[in-house]
């Protein structure tokens, strides 16, 4: 006799049969588990975060000190011809005007922007991502309209696991924490288009990070 029963009923039958059929859950402690492996003793952070960083196309800087990043950050602007730096914070304003380097600190011609120069909240060496917040002079603009984002960020600022950037974020603003934080790992990207990946579809095409030293 031919069986007509379909695909589905079959699918829901070994369905209600398995609910039915109560089993000890196999993996009781799974939740408990860790999600990664433990880091070696010998593993650095900062390490660890460029190694992460790099591999999903964001492109790194590690500086010693002030001079550095600023000769660091010249050279950069010469090699790509960049005219119109945007920068509204004032902790890294205070070292740009320190040597004298040029940028813009108002939204003035802001269409215009070829980088948006930025702090941040952390660096989540775990995946190579940046924590941004709204809560500096910078606001969501400059980390999301010009074509290349340029974040500066300090050795004090590295965590392990993005729980660890939340509880940095925590411990600094208490109750009034921003009202948008968000990750960042790598130039913004796409591939909805014929699942050909596109870099700088909505957002930043280049993303770059200055490790400093302190």
């Amino acid at each position: 006799m031919k069986d007509n029963t379909t695909s589905k009923e079959k699918m829901l039958k070994k369905v209600r049969k398995a609910l039915l059929e109560r089993r000890d859950n196999p993996y009781p402690n799974l939740e408990d588990q860790p999600l990664y492996a433990a880091p070696a003793e010998d593993d650095l952070l900062e390490v660890m975060f460029a190694e992460e960083f790099v591999a999903v196309a964001g492109q790194f800087v590690f500086c010693e000190d002030e001079i550095q990043f600023i000769e660091s950050l010249l050279n950069l602007a010469e090699a790509r011809n960049w005219h119109k730096i945007y920068c509204w914070e004032p902790g890294l304003q205070e070292i740009l005007a320190q040597y004298d380097y040029p940028y813009y600190e108002t939204d003035k011609d802001f269409e215009q922007a070829e980088v948006g120069f930025t702090l941040c909240e952390a660096l989540v060496a775990r995946n190579g991502s940046i924590l941004l917040s709204n809560a500096g002079m910078a606001g969501r603009r400059l980390s999301i309209y010009p074509p290349v984002h340029i974040v500066l960020a300090y050795t004090s600022q590295l965590v392990l696991d993005l729980k660890d950037g939340f509880k940095l974020i925590q411990d600094k603003y208490g109750r009034h924490l921003p009202s948008m934080i968000t990750t960042v790992t790598g130039p913004s990207r796409t591939a909805d288009i014929e699942k050909t990946l596109v870099l700088g579809a909505h957002g930043p095409k280049e993303l770059f990070v200055f490790l400093l030293d302190g």
